[in-house]
């Protein structure tokens, strides 16, 4: 974790390296039987990679040639209405902004094999009146009478290792260049772990911005190209009216001088 200043306030934030990520597959319901896209993100070595898996990545390939199909994690999330992405699309932190709400899912860290105390926060026993090597101990686990241990008992065991979802975290600030979120509080997961950042909107896709982005600077060129027709053509007005003008005194010219030889 860091912390970032908002004004004359400090706020705990935790990094988070938010893509790019690329859409392998999307899934409906003719074709597969339920609606849901794959996103693929990281990097690893081709060679680590099976040939099921390369001939499965092979179609972003054909998409985008620019796409790399060397792609670390594949997740697959559901949905329930119709999407607008396609194979080969990407998402990065631009899908984000400041002051948005989202849920982290991720994998808390794995503590091993702990006892009561630690894993259920039991009291413990007292430290006197003749207890000995029992102060940690979870004491009695039920009634001889049953002969068994009923099912939910709070005993040790492995702890930590599980999914775990935090709800409500603010994104106090967006790194569009270097795709880093900065999420207020806690997330769940070690360091260098793979998290799941979702949140309510529409999902806007890098190729949509680049779109766009290419069609305001079409529309600004066409404006620019419109108003260099304009500044020309007044020109050759311009240049037109002074030929006019020119000619004009030629022929003037020429009568005065016919006057002149008629005298």
């Amino acid at each position: 974790m860091t912390q970032i200043w908002k004004g004359n306030d400090v706020v705990a934030v935790t990094k988070v390296q938010v893509g790019p990520c690329v859409v392998t597959q999307v899934k409906d319901n003719d074709k597969d039987g339920y609606k849901a896209v794959q996103l693929g993100y990281g990097e690893r070595k081709e060679k680590n990679i099976a040939k099921p898996q390369k001939g499965h990545l092979a179609k972003i390939k054909n998409k985008d040639s620019k796409s790399k199909t060397n792609l670390r994690y594949l997740r697959e999330f559901r949905i329930e209405d119709d999407t607008n992405l396609n194979t080969g699309d990407k998402i990065d932190a631009s899908a984000f902004e400041t002051g948005d709400i989202v849920k982290v899912t991720g994998t808390s860290k794995g503590k091993g094999f702990q006892g009561v105390v630690r894993r259920h926060g039991f009291h413990g026993q007292d430290a006197t009146h003749g207890t000995k090597d029992q102060l940690r101990m979870p004491g009695s686990i039920g009634a001889t009478g049953p002969a068994h241990v009923f099912k939910g008992v709070r005993m040790p065991g492995r702890m930590g290792g599980d999914k775990v979802s935090t709800a409500n975290l603010e994104i106090m600030e967006v790194d569009k260049e270097n795709n880093i979120l900065y999420i207020k509080g806690a997330v769940p997961g070690a360091r260098n772990g793979l998290i799941f950042v979702s949140g309510d909107g529409e999902l806007k896709t890098v190729v949509e911005e680049k779109a766009i982005e290419a069609k305001d600077e079409m529309t600004g060129k066409s404006e620019e190209g419109e108003k260099v027709d304009e500044k020309k053509a007044k020109d050759d007005e311009k240049l037109a009216v002074a030929k006019a003008e020119e000619g004009k005194k030629i022929e003037d010219k020429k009568k005065d001088e016919n006057r002149e030889n008629t005298k």
